[in-house]
């Protein structure tokens, strides 16, 4: 809920799949979609032969000779490391089809490799090597390096030739990872509402945020009052209610259409995960929102405010939006974050489609560490927020932030359907973890070591800088140490035992037992 923006409903839709697309692209999700350009489509198909499959289907209707399709991936193609891509292709005809695989958006220039195939039906494990490569809009050779962030296919570049055909596992040898990598899991159930019983919301709890902003009017052309009556908010049978209607209402000199609920919580936290299972509201132009502000926010009316925290404009205090529903199409969900270096129309937001969420419970959560913010629904993450520069500007979440749940009317999220009367954000719990580890505790959980057992390597996974490496035998005999490179030990040249990893970082260490079996 973002305090003053607007948002482009088609560029938020559009950057649904940005943060998902990596290597192998295998069509088996919606990040696999390549977009498309010159009239050329793109759908999601099955394999004729194995229906089970799903492959991309890939069509030309010959109106323009260089239409394509490309994917922005989000772990590049890294050429440094393997210069050959591969895929499968079927082909509905026996003819002759030239297949243009071309890199994009790297620090070099754009390469292209083309391959011909002819022949109806699968070909397997076509290979476009860059060692081979030409500069693309030239005829000049190279062995292609670098990292590219966007792939592009040709079928017929140049010709306008019409057709269909299917694409499937595109693999240039790296392994997928999971961008939202959670590098921090908070175990500890340190603060909660089940929102059991029934009548008024807990106020031990929650703080009723009605004042008006300056101006008689809240930010963003939003047409609703927020008020303190149990009509808009309430518990009922283990569930609390916020209930936006459509009625006429008086309050602060102001009269609006609309009123309902915006509620503060009366705990604020640094560094934590969120968990809020929640049902929606339907209808055009209600505005559901889960969301976190500083603690220090300078809004008069807020209840850290009132109680003399706030020192801080917005978006200097930092917002982090769990979960928004209505700045997209039904059902598309989104989250966000605003600070100085972004805000309003942040370029740091990710959207999310779902079934039905007026109907369906879902889980909305947040993840924030010290070093990065990861969103997910029913457990699963679809994206983090890691700048590689953390300061006032990029990063001010390293302060207290504090929960808002609430439902706008209007405004950003569009016309609000004139048969709209009421609405309900169900809310079936709010939980907040942390760690209550000691100091130390939590800096050893800052680094992982794998694989444990290890043969030949030991990886050393961390967000902070590693100065060093020691490793010692049982005797306490130092057997290596490294100085560079250190997110990696070769171990292949040690004999089987149990090793001691010690790992220096900001001026501390740490130490991690390893087996290792040679």
């Amino acid at each position: 809920m973002k305090l003053n923006y607007i948002i482009t409903t088609i560029t938020l839709l559009s950057t649904w799949f940005l943060f998902a697309q990596q290597m192998p692209i295998n069509f088996s999700d919606g990040s696999h979609a390549f977009a498309t350009f010159g009239n050329s489509g793109f759908s999601f198909n099955t394999d004729p032969d194995d229906g089970s499959d799903p492959v991309g289907q890939f069509f030309n209707d010959g109106s323009d000779p260089w239409q394509g399709f490309y994917l922005d991936l989000a772990s590049p193609v890294d050429l440094d490391a393997e210069q050959v891509i591969t895929l499968f292709f079927y082909q509905f005809d026996p003819n002759t089809h030239n297949i243009m695989v071309k890199l994009e958006s790297g620090a070099n220039p754009d390469v292209e490799v083309v391959m011909s195939n002819s022949g109806s039906g699968w070909t397997n494990d076509i290979s476009f090597n860059f060692a081979n490569a030409t500069i693309s809009g030239t005829s000049t050779l190279i062995n292609a390096t670098g990292t590219y962030s966007r792939l592009t296919i040709f079928v017929d570049g140049g010709n306008t030739t019409t057709g269909t055909y299917l694409i499937d596992d595109i693999n240039d040898g790296s392994e997928a990872v999971d961008p939202n990598e959670l590098d921090v899991i908070y175990n500890d159930l340190v603060w909660a509402d089940e929102f059991d019983g029934n009548g008024s919301i807990d106020s031990n709890n929650w703080f009723h945020q009605t004042q008006l902003p300056a101006g008689g009017n809240w930010f963003n052309g939003e047409e609703q009052h927020y008020t303190n009556r149990i009509e808009n908010s309430y518990v009922d049978n283990g569930f609390l209610n916020i209930v936006a209607i459509k009625e006429s209402f008086t309050d602060q000199g102001e009269t609006k259409q609309y009123t309902s609920a915006r509620l503060n919580s009366k705990f604020a936290f640094t560094y934590g995960r969120v968990d809020v299972r929640a049902k929606l509201p339907e209808g055009d132009g209600t505005w559901p929102a889960i969301w976190t502000l500083g603690k220090n926010i300078n809004e008069d009316g807020a209840y850290w405010d009132n109680q003399g925290f706030g020192t801080t404009n917005w978006p200097a205090c930092g917002e982090i939006d769990v979960i928004e529903h209505g700045l997209g199409a039904t059902n598309t969900v989104s989250s966000a974050l605003h600070t100085p270096s972004s805000f309003g129309a942040t370029e740091n937001y990710q959207s999310y489609a779902l079934d039905d969420v007026a109907n369906n419970f879902h889980v909305y959560s947040m993840n924030w560490s010290p070093n990065q913010i990861t969103f997910m629904i029913d457990g699963v993450g679809f994206y983090t927020y890691n700048p590689s520069v953390k300061n006032a500007d990029t990063w001010p979440f390293d302060e207290d932030q504090y929960l808002l749940l609430n439902i706008a009317m209007g405004g950003v999220s569009g016309t609000i359907d004139p048969n709209f009367t009421q609405s309900s954000m169900v809310i079936d719990y709010v939980r907040v973890y942390q760690n209550t580890l000691s100091v130390a505790d939590e800096f050893e959980n800052k680094f992982s070591v794998y694989p444990n057992p290890a043969t030949s390597y030991i990886n050393i996974k961390s967000n902070s800088n590693i100065e060093k490496l020691e490793l010692y035998n049982t005797l306490g005999q130092l057997v290596i140490k490294q100085n560079q490179s250190t997110n990696r030990i070769n171990v292949e040249d040690l004999k089987s035992g149990i090793y001691v990893l010690k790992i220096y970082s900001e001026g501390q260490s740490v130490s991690k037992k390893v087996l290792i079996n040679n």
